[in-house]
């Protein structure tokens, strides 16, 4: 057996910014790049074709928008500090998330599996919430390729542990997204159904059956 958790609303508590594409401009301006006057337009329309499941990469998006109108921007690393900036914010450890984490360490090894298409940010919190070597392995949806509930995010999570899908156990928060575990034959432990401080017990009795 294998757990992974998710980061985001399971593991630490974060604030995003209230308006994202402002927040990106902001972080943009601030590196000498001019920002176009239809910028929340061009942020909410896509302008990369992508399959359903895979991740686009936010820079790339950001980027992208640029082109539309003939930006400059000076770089890939000016769009992708400036997007890293706009969503790097204060995190704090969620109660119960330090006892959940040594109780999965118990059964084999642990990961974490987040849906974020900001490189980096996930190591980035984890660093903020002193858990950055806690853990086997750290899989970023933005690093996969693939966001969940799509199985082969899950898939790639229990390769990087080294167990079969099926032994593989999610905690996290949401029943859509985490939930999505089920498809490959994994097992689902949904903080809305219990709350984090309640992992401990539920690990054990999937390990028991």
């Amino acid at each position: 057996m294998a757990v992974t958790f998710d980061l985001f609303g399971t593991l630490v508590s974060t604030t995003r910014p209230e308006d994202p594409a402002g927040a990106v401009a902001e972080e943009l301006r601030a590196r000498e790049v001019s920002v176009p006057d239809n910028w929340c337009e061009l942020y909410a329309t896509p302008h990369v074709e992508i399959e359903p499941g895979m991740e686009l990469p936010l820079p790339d998006h950001v980027r992208a928008a640029l082109e539309e109108v003939g930006a400059e921007y000076g770089g890939e690393d000016v769009v992708t500090a400036a997007v890293r900036a706009a969503f790097d914010r204060r995190a704090e450890l969620r109660d119960g998330a330090t006892e959940a984490i040594d109780a999965a360490n118990e059964y084999g090894r642990v990961g974490v599996l987040s849906n974020c298409s900001v490189p980096g940010l996930v190591e980035r919190t984890l660093e903020r919430v002193e858990l950055g070597d806690r853990f086997d392995a750290v899989l970023a949806s933005v690093d996969v390729g693939y966001r969940k509930p799509d199985p082969r995010a899950f898939e790639a999570a229990a390769d990087r542990l080294g167990v079969d899908p099926t032994a593989l156990v999610h905690v996290g928060d949401d029943p859509e997204t985490d939930g999505g575990i089920e498809e490959i034959g994994g097992t689902p432990i949904l903080l809305g159904d219990v709350p984090l401080s309640a992992v401990p017990t539920r690990l054990s009795e999937v390990q028991s059956r």
